[in-house]
């Protein structure tokens, strides 16, 4: 490793690299929410069509990956404030990536038959 980098693949660096991978995938989300949305005043039929796309197995999968990038960004978010703002935040900042990490499992796991209940009952009946 070069001397100087600031992370040096500790848990600081993977928070950083989590926190961005997040940050993209739910603007591409809100850049094809817009657009889907929009389509409603183009065509209704297309509309329609795309929406229901959305009742895939697949892509149900993939809102629960997107509750995941979603909860991830906001708690580490506010971790991140903590860091900056918290004149003991650098001090504590690993004990606060895995207390986020630690909420965030649970959510998740609060959060996965919610989410994908409809493709629970396609695949497993009910």
């Amino acid at each position: 490793m070069p001397a100087g980098t600031l992370y040096r693949g500790r848990e600081g660096m993977w928070s950083w690299v989590a926190h961005r991978v997040t940050g993209v995938l739910i603007f591409f989300f809100l850049f094809a929410h817009v657009l889907d949305t929009a389509l409603v005043r183009v065509s209704p039929e297309a509309y329609d069509s795309v929406i229901a796309t959305y009742k895939f197995w697949l892509v149900n999968l993939m809102e629960y990956g997107l509750v995941a990038a979603i909860l991830f960004h906001a708690l580490n978010g506010l971790r991140v404030v903590a860091v900056d703002f918290w004149a003991k935040g650098p001090k504590y900042q690993k004990q606060m990536l895995w207390t986020v990490v630690g909420v965030w499992v649970v959510l998740m796991a609060g959060a996965f038959y919610p989410v994908l209940e409809h493709t629970l009952r396609t695949w497993f009946g009910g």
